[in-house]
């Protein structure tokens, strides 16, 4: 696993975060933070910014303005130290696809630096339930085995915190037990988690904590062990239909 920085106290800190293209704001003025080991489902209609915040913290994406930090590391100072920290999962599964799977996870490792890489691909391969599946190229597996392919390459450099865009788009029953495996983390180092999704009965009974994110502020956040599913059903109805 990863280092993180020794001074960074909290896993993600976010403040003033707005995002703009163009004209269009997506994210304005949001505040958010989890600590190490915390597990936050975002949930929110379409449009609400839900992937641009994943793709801010991911730095995929540059905010407009804003402090954001992961790992400790400042997004604007270090972003490559945040990129080693991370394990990304988006509705992409960021892979070649003239490449085959094996090819895509060595590639990745490789970025990395590694040790032991044939190993780490071995175990993480069987761990997803790709193993069959690596001397396949990427594009001509289903959405589904790519969804699985990319839950391994975004585990593979053993990352202390995911970032997942709706991980379980696109997945069988079988490779929810995979995914679930992911979220776990190793028993001595539980894992930081960031998860947008759209199943409220899943995200409710995976996160120990919840968000509502509208109109690219965090309308709603509590832990679930202070929640009541009623009033957070209703809650997210209500700013679903604000969405539409």
């Amino acid at each position: 696993m990863v280092e993180a920085d020794g001074n960074g106290s909290l896993a993600i800190e976010v403040r003033g975060l707005t995002k703009t293209y163009g004209p269009q704001v997506v994210l304005r003025d949001l505040d958010l933070s989890l600590a190490w080991g915390d597990f936050l489902v975002v949930f929110g209609p379409n449009g609400s910014g839900k992937t641009t915040l994943i793709k801010v913290l991911a730095t995929v994406s540059s905010p407009t303005k804003g402090e954001v930090k992961v790992a400790g590391f400042d997004l604007k100072r270090n972003p490559w130290a945040i990129r080693r920290n991370i394990g990304l999962v988006t509705h992409q599964p960021l892979l070649y696809g003239d490449l085959t799977g094996l090819e895509n996870l060595k590639f990745h490792g490789k970025m990395f630096a590694l040790t032991h890489l044939e190993e780490r691909i071995e175990k993480t391969a069987d761990l997803m339930g790709v193993s069959s599946y690596l001397g396949r190229k990427v594009g001509i597996l289903s959405h589904g085995m790519q969804k699985r392919l990319s839950l391994a390459r975004a585990s593979l450099h053993r990352p202390p915190i995911l970032l997942l865009d709706e991980p379980e788009t696109g997945l069988d029953e079988e490779a929810q037990g995979f995914l679930d495996v992911l979220l776990a983390g190793e028993s001595d180092a539980p894992r930081t988690v960031l998860m947008t999704t759209h199943n409220l009965d899943r995200g409710l009974a995976l996160g120990d904590r919840v968000a509502i994110l509208a109109q690219g502020r965090i309308a709603y956040q509590d832990s679930r062990r202070n929640l009541d599913p009623a009033e957070f059903r209703s809650a997210f109805a209500h700013y679903l239909e604000m969405g539409r």
